[in-house]
């Protein structure tokens, strides 16, 4: 049979690119032979991602709660890979950095979007049921949250806002990370004992976590869009792609787990505590926090009124119930 023209030129590109390579093509070619078909399943490993959830308990919604917070982690993932590529990349072109940007956004208003799943789509009471069987677990053991935190700007930034002012990046990395703000969310204010669920978190990933800032300590997103040419950096496409994602990291996501933690955890004017034993109270609401992955970019008014306006209208709508 005779081989088509377009075939042989794809053949003799393929044998040179084999051959430039030190690989054998017909070798190849056998495995290519060979090889089943791909299939959707095998290539998504379909059976295994749904083989992943197991409830503790029999209540149903238990299973929602645990696929939720898989889909949220997958998120997360897509939001480092966004990340990684805008640090490793050499060039740093307007374009290029403004549209990694504009896909962490989108990652985040899916995330946004979705926490109705969360704040409505379970009942209640099953909730405060299955929950007891999940101590001390915690979303706030969510490891790869706090790496987007530490690939998008630098630790002095995510310093807890009481004492933030009293570093710098001049102190070292250990004393940074030491206060950093997410500590204080799962500590006694009254004994400074850490719980349980902070100590299981810093055993398993503080490691990891100062890799991470060791790596990126001048290379965080903030880092590259210093780094950008000044003209770019006052660009406005650029400047609102930045204060979008520092509202839907540090507003908006917090604020969707205060509704939902409002939704579930408020009962008759009182609170019940999280799995974790963390302060949610004080610990979600950005207003306490006052975490601005890039200060630069906002006036001090902003700044000063971070989140603000929500966590009033929490409180207020607290006071007459």
């Amino acid at each position: 049979m005779e081989i088509p023209p377009e075939i042989a030129e794809r053949i003799e590109k393929l044998d040179k690119k084999y051959t430039n390579s030190g690989q054998d093509l017909g070798s190849y070619l056998d495995g290519l032979l060979h090889q089943r078909y791909l299939t959707y399943w095998d290539y998504i490993h379909l059976d295994t991602l749904l083989s992943l959830q197991i409830p503790r308990t029999f209540f149903p919604d238990e299973e929602i709660f645990i696929m939720y917070h898989q889909i949220t982690e997958l998120y997360f993932k897509l939001i480092i890979h966004e990340q990684k590529q805008v640090i490793d990349d050499k060039d740093q072109t307007a374009e290029f950095f403004t549209q990694r940007i504009h896909r962490i956004n989108n990652y985040y208003k899916a995330l946004t979007s979705s926490f109705e799943i969360m704040i409505n789509g379970m009942e209640r009471e099953q909730f405060l049921n299955y929950r007891m069987s999940l101590l001390p677990a915690s979303g706030f053991q969510s490891a790869q949250y706090r790496m987007i935190e530490l690939y998008s700007t630098p630790l002095e930034n995510l310093v807890h806002y009481s004492v933030r002012d009293q570093f710098s990046a001049n102190n070292t990395l250990d004393a940074l990370y030491e206060n950093i703000y997410w500590k204080k969310g799962a500590t006694d204010s009254k004994t400074g004992e850490k719980t349980l669920t902070l100590k299981q978190f810093e055993y398993r990933y503080t490691p990891r976590f100062m890799r991470i800032a060791e790596e990126v300590k001048i290379s965080t997103i903030y880092h590259r869009y210093l780094a950008l040419p000044i003209k770019v950096k006052q660009d406005k496409n650029v400047i609102s792609a930045l204060k979008s994602l520092d509202l839907n990291a540090n507003v908006n996501w917090p604020l969707m787990h205060m509704g939902s933690a409002y939704r579930y955890l408020r009962r008759e004017n009182k609170t019940v505590e999280s799995t974790g034993g963390t302060n949610w109270r004080t610990y979600l609401p950005p207003s306490f926090q006052k975490v601005i992955f890039f200060p630069e970019i906002w006036s001090e008014n902003e700044k000063s009124e971070w989140g603000k306006e929500w966590v009033d209208h929490i409180l207020n709508t607290e006071k007459k119930q």
